[in-house]
């Protein structure tokens, strides 16, 4: 019987002995990868000083130096040279896509396709591609509203794209400080 006992306490002790062993294993690998990673990085090599120095300094200088917050906040407005007036570069960009949207209270449908124009630089065109979807939405609003006696009216069109300039410009501002925007165009208008 007393061989029995031993043999059992034997085998109780054995998975024990195991998990501490791979638990210490564990721990030794972890430490492991952690001091190499951070030798391969660089942590333990002397750092210089006077480069850190250095640095510090000219972020200082940069810091101290008068600017103009306004003008590398937003877009600047792209001259055109002609010796007796300013005259400023118009740019135009057409959105990728045609805009559907039924008219209201009407079975018709209004295609356009939109081009906007500006006189600042590639910046106001970075905006309008970084929030095309905010732009498009804004754009199918203000034609969903349109009636058919909107349509009759001789300066409709201009009236509708000076609507969607300022929605336009209302989205920019919201997602950017800065809209831009100064003319809204149609490439193509179809109502069916």
């Amino acid at each position: 019987m007393a061989d029995e006992d031993t043999e059992v306490e034997g085998k109780k002790k054995s998975p024990i002995v195991k998990i501490l062993l791979i638990a210490v294993v564990s721990l030794l690998l972890l430490a492991g990868t952690v001091a190499g990673t951070l030798f391969v990085t660089g942590f333990f090599d002397k750092k210089d000083a006077s480069a850190a120095e250095a640095q510090l300094k000219a972020l200082e200088q940069e810091a101290s130096a008068p600017k103009n917050a306004a003008s590398e906040a937003f877009p600047q407005k792209v001259t055109k040279d002609t010796p007796e007036l300013t005259r400023f570069e118009n740019h135009y960009m057409e959105l990728e896509k045609d805009m559907v949207a039924n008219l209201t209270n009407s079975r018709k449908v209004i295609q356009v396709k939109l081009a906007i124009m500006t006189h600042y630089d590639e910046r106001v065109f970075k905006n309008v591609k970084k929030h095309e979807f905010a732009l498009r939405a804004a754009a199918l609003d203000v034609i969903r509203l349109t009636t058919d006696t909107d349509l009759n009216q001789a300066d409709f069109r201009k009236k509708m794209a000076e609507r969607i300039r300022s929605e336009f410009n209302a989205v920019l501002e919201k997602y950017e400080d800065f809209g831009g925007i100064e003319e809204v165009f149609f490439t193509s208008f179809v109502v069916q």
